[in-house]
C-alpha cells in the first residue's frame, strides 16, 4: 500500500513510519513546501492509497500575532491544498482513504463530551480547531474520511513527559492550578494503533475522539508520574506564573474538556493503555 504523510517530522509520525514501512507499506513523506503548491500536491498524491494528514505548527506558545498566524496555515491552509490536490485526481488515480488529525480542544472546557457533542468552545484553539476540520469538508464524497480529535499524547519521548520528568525527579514537581481540570491523554501506541485500524477497517468514517477511556484531572496525572518515579509531588505551579509566560495560551494548561472516545469503544478498538496508570508505568519503566 502507498501511504502518503504529512508533518512527518512530529511525534505521531516518527513513531507511525517505522511501522508502516516494517509491514512492507511504501510510505511517501509530504514536504513542507509540497504543501504550498496544490499542482505539485497533485503530482504526487496520484496513485496513493492512503493519505494521513498530520501536519500542524505546536500550537502550546505565546499565541502573537505571527504564531497565531503559523499555527493557522500550518493547519487549515495545509489541509485545503491536501483536498484541493485529491479532488483533483481522476477515479483511478484518487486516495482511498483521507485520515486528518484534529483535537479535543474544539469542545467546550468542563463538560462531558462524546463525538456527537454539540457544546463547542469559541476560543483561539476551538475556531483554529473548528476550521481544521471544515477545511476538509469539501473533500470528494468517493474517498473515505477519518478524523481523529485528539488529546495530549504521552510517550517516552513525548514533550509533555521529557519536560515534567527531570523537574519531578528534583522533587519540586506539582500540580497545574487547582489541578482538577480534566486531564484527556492517550499514549502514543495507542494513538498509532488507532490510525491503523481506521485503515485495516473500511467501515471507520468520520470523527472519532482519540483519548484513553479513564477519565482523570491533572492532579492525578502529576501524582502518578511522581508515584512511579518515587518522589512527591507536593507543589503547585500557580495560574499567574502560567499566564506570565504563555499569556493566552495558559488557557490548554488551566482548562480542559473531558472527552470520551466512545465511537471507538463502541466500534471495537482495544486500548492497550486505557488507564493512567498502566500508561505511566510502561513510559517510565
Amino acid at each position: 500500500m502507498k501511504i502518503a504523510i504529512s508533518g512527518s517530522n512530529g511525534y505521531i509520525a516518527k513513531n507511525l513510519i517505522p511501522l508502516l514501512e516494517g509491514a512492507n507499506h511504501v510510505v511517501t513523506r509530504i514536504q513542507r513546501s509540497e504543501l504550498r503548491d496544490v499542482d505539485q500536491l497533485t503530482n504526487n498524491l496520484s496513485d496513493v492509497d492512503v493519505v494521513i494528514n498530520l501536519a500542524g505548527a505546536p500550537i502550546l506558545t505565546r499565541w502573537t500575532k505571527a504564531n497565531k498566524s503559523k499555527i493557522i496555515r500550518s493547519r487549515i491552509d495545509s489541509t485545503q491544498n491536501i483536498v484541493r490536490a485529491i479532488n483533483r485526481l481522476p477515479i483511478g488515480n484518487r486516495p482511498d482513504l483521507f485520515i486528518s488529525a484534529s483535537a479535543i480542544g474544539i469542545y467546550s472546557p468542563d463538560k462531558v463530551h462524546t463525538e456527537e457533542s454539540i457544546s463547542l468552545s469559541n476560543d483561539f484553539v476551538a475556531e483554529v480547531v473548528k476550521n481544521w476540520e471544515n477545511a476538509s469538508a469539501d473533500l470528494n464524497p468517493d474517498v473515505r474520511k477519518v478524523i481523529f480529535r485528539i488529546g495530549l499524547i504521552l510517550g517516552k519521548e513525548a514533550k509533555t513527559i521529557r519536560s515534567l520528568v527531570p523537574v519531578i525527579k528534583l522533587g519540586i514537581g506539582g500540580k497545574i492550578g487547582s489541578g482538577k481540570q480534566p486531564f484527556p491523554f492517550v499514549h502514543i501506541a495507542d494513538a498509532i494503533r488507532a490510525i491503523l485500524w481506521s485503515i485495516e477497517n473500511e467501515n471507520a468514517r468520520g470523527i472519532y475522539n482519540l483519548v484513553a477511556p479513564e477519565n482523570i484531572d491533572n492532579k492525578t496525572f502529576t501524582r502518578t508520574l511522581a508515584k512511579s518515579l518515587n518522589r512527591p509531588a507536593i507543589f503547585t505551579v500557580p495560574e499567574l506564573i502560567l499566564k506570565f509566560a504563555l499569556g493566552e495560551a495558559s488557557a490548554l494548561l488551566l482548562q480542559s474538556p473531558q472527552v470520551e472516545p466512545e465511537r471507538l469503544l463502541n466500534e471495537g478498538f482495544t486500548f492497550n493503555f486505557p488507564d493512567i496508570e498502566s500508561c505511566i508505568n510502561e513510559i517510565v519503566q
